[in-house]
């Protein structure tokens, strides 16, 4: 396999095809990779992010109803928990766009998303409202770029954006699942094979203060504490992201109601569930 890697969004991706890529398929990734962050960042001021927040209606890319619809079906199923208007009480604890790790007051709920309203390719929020789809985006756009390069006729692909991975033909893949309370350790091994995606949330990767971490309940502004880390394998990577969050939230039988996946959840006081069938091994 030749591999090219390159760092974007401030992690490390990785694209793996059977023959060599070339300089104008990486450049579109390239290209395709800074749209998304325009469309979507709620750290930047120049995107429809900002729009909303400021004005309450922006126009979002064309790529945000397959985005938009995953949030909505999630909503429901989590009763509201998970929820893409969730940015501001991210900053409210800290994580805003100067990364400052100080929260400014007690945790605040999120606007509702039925206060939202969508018709495509129009949002619209109540006032000040701050859009962040970080619990989906980056399997959104592993999936972007994985159909780009279908598209220019690279036929056997892996694209891993820092451990976000959708599998296209070739061998099945041996993915290493990271111990949550310790990165150089793995509780595991999962068997991806080709044509399926594998993403994973931790409240580990972004964690600060006394308890704080990214994964909240939309419906309390509160970070979630009973799983500490949630792998999924779904066949495409914008569910995988997803569900990944979501499993935070409710369990894995609620969410199958309408997603066809598998996972393994760990909980905070260290038990391993399985969903569905995974192929591979848990480590004791």
């Amino acid at each position: 396999m030749h591999t090219w890697g390159f760092e974007t969004l401030g992690t490390a991706w990785q694209v793996d095809t059977a023959t060599p890529l070339g300089e104008a398929s990486r450049e579109r990734v390239r290209e395709r990779v800074e749209q998304y962050d325009r469309d979507w960042s709620r750290f930047r001021t120049d995107g429809p992010v900002a729009e909303l927040a400021r004005h309450g209606r922006a126009a979002l890319a064309d790529e945000a109803d397959d985005l938009l619809g995953v949030y909505t079906t999630l909503h429901r199923l989590t009763d509201g928990a998970m929820n893409p208007l969730v940015g501001g009480s991210l900053e409210r604890l800290g994580y805003d766009p100067a990364y400052s790790l100080q929260p400014s007051g007690e945790p605040v709920a999120a606007p509702s998303w039925d206060a939202a309203t969508w018709t495509p390719p129009v949002l619209e929020a109540p006032p000040a409202t701050v859009l962040d789809v970080g619990a989906a985006g980056k399997g959104h756009l592993v999936d972007l770029v994985t159909d780009l390069l279908l598209a220019d006729g690279v036929d056997v692909v892996t694209v891993d954006g820092s451990g976000d991975l959708r599998h296209v033909a070739g061998e099945p893949l041996r993915v290493a699942l990271e111990h949550p309370d310790d990165s150089s350790l793995a509780v595991g091994v999962i068997e991806l094979d080709p044509g399926r995606a594998l993403c994973a949330s931790a409240t580990n990767r972004r964690a600060w203060g006394d308890g704080l971490h990214h994964v909240l309940d939309a419906r309390t502004g509160t970070p979630t504490r009973d799983v500490a880390a949630t792998w999924v394998v779904a066949e495409r990577a914008l569910a995988a992201d997803a569900l990944a969050t979501a499993l935070f939230l409710a369990p894995a039988d609620r969410l199958a109601e309408a997603f066809d996946f598998s996972a393994l959840v760990i909980t905070a006081d260290g038990r391993a569930a399985v969903h569905g069938d995974l192929t591979g091994e848990l480590f004791s």
